[in-house]
């Protein structure tokens, strides 16, 4: 299983430094661990710290990673319960076409 350090190094990769999001994110592993994304500001800033977010995905780390491999479909995830967004859900749906 990945780290929480992997995937954070893996959205920042993923994000890039002007994705055009305009918009902050945050992923919430629960007992794993979070990562931020503000994609408001340029350069983007991906951390672990606990901010404010325009939008909140709570997901499981091991379902992250298997959306993450194409092995469970976001939809599937968010149909199971798996998956919760919180907040614009506009703005969940541009992370997704990016990720």
């Amino acid at each position: 299983m990945k780290t929480l350090a992997e995937v954070t190094q893996r959205l920042r990769e993923q994000v890039g430094e002007d994705s055009g999001l305009e918009a902050t994110f945050k992923f919430d592993f629960g007992g794993d661990g979070l990562v931020h994304i503000d994609a408001a500001t340029v350069p983007h800033v991906v951390t672990n710290e606990d901010r404010d977010a325009d939008c909140t995905i709570s997901i499981a780390l091991d379902d992250f990673l298997e959306m993450a491999a194409g092995e469970l479909n976001p939809t599937t995830a968010f149909m199971m319960g798996k998956l919760k967004i919180d907040g614009s859900m506009s703005v969940a749906m541009k992370l997704a076409d990016l990720l």
